[in-house]
């Protein structure tokens, strides 16, 4: 499931953008069939817009019946009535996301046989001070077991013995679910940290679902701003 909503609060139509002579949103949803790791992949949207530009390209597209806050909530009411046992939420502005990375969050599940956990999620080390201390990277910080602690715009965990070697992990905006766990996400009011930060993530948090992070290499092109779509182009024309 990819949500996808036109009008974003950052970067208007970000995902209508021209990226290599496709749209963002399109490129985003070839990415994801292209993994041939899903036997259905469908973009949810509440925009004529993108439903038009997905239909015209021959893509599967479920429109929205109500507003949305967030992704989560899109792909619950979309998911709701079909059945399915794990869901993937790919963001709609993370075009290059890759099969290995996928993969990783699937096999959280198929080797959790005691059904423990709720989410996956993935994170890639950041190390540029820039990116550390930028609030659109979402940083997460796990117990030693990979499990999410909390997740923040600001910089955590705080640096403040510099004796201690710090890795910063940045939040990737792909999520693995069990079914019933964004069923509870839709059914619960937005929380008031996740209110505070805008980061759904924090929602399942604090109503005690387990995030389970798995780490990336892969250092994809998220476009939340026009800066990130014109590194998204230089990095486009690399592959």
């Amino acid at each position: 499931m990819i949500p996808a909503r036109y009008s974003a609060s950052r970067f208007p139509g970000k995902l209508m953008k021209d990226l290599g002579g496709k749209t963002v949103i399109q490129r985003t949803y070839e990415a994801a069939v292209h993994t041939k790791l899903f036997a259905e992949v469908y973009v949810v949207t509440d925009s004529e817009i993108i439903r038009e530009n997905i239909s015209n390209a021959g893509g599967n597209v479920i429109m929205s019946k109500k507003e949305h806050e967030c992704g989560s909530d899109r792909i619950a009411e979309a998911v709701a009535f079909i059945t399915a046992d794990i869901v993937i939420n790919v963001q709609g502005d993370e075009p290059f996301i890759d099969e290995e990375s996928l993969s990783k969050l699937i096999a959280v599940f198929k080797e959790d046989t005691k059904k423990e956990i709720d989410l996956a999620s993935l994170k890639v080390q950041i190390t540029n001070k820039e990116d550390i201390e930028n609030p659109n990277n979402v940083k997460v910080i796990t117990d030693v077991n990979n499990l999410a602690i909390y997740f923040s715009r600001s910089v955590i965990p705080f640096h403040r013995d510099k004796d201690i070697a710090v890795k910063y992990y940045k939040h990737k905006g792909v999520y693995a679910f069990r079914k019933q766990a964004l069923l509870d996400f839709y059914n619960t009011p937005m929380t008031p940290l996740e209110a505070s930060e805008k980061i759904e993530a924090i929602r399942y948090q604090e109503i005690g679902k387990k995030i389970k992070m798995v780490e990336t290499t892969v250092e994809a092109v998220g476009i939340d701003t026009p800066e990130d779509l014109e590194k998204a182009k230089k990095y486009l024309n690399l592959q």
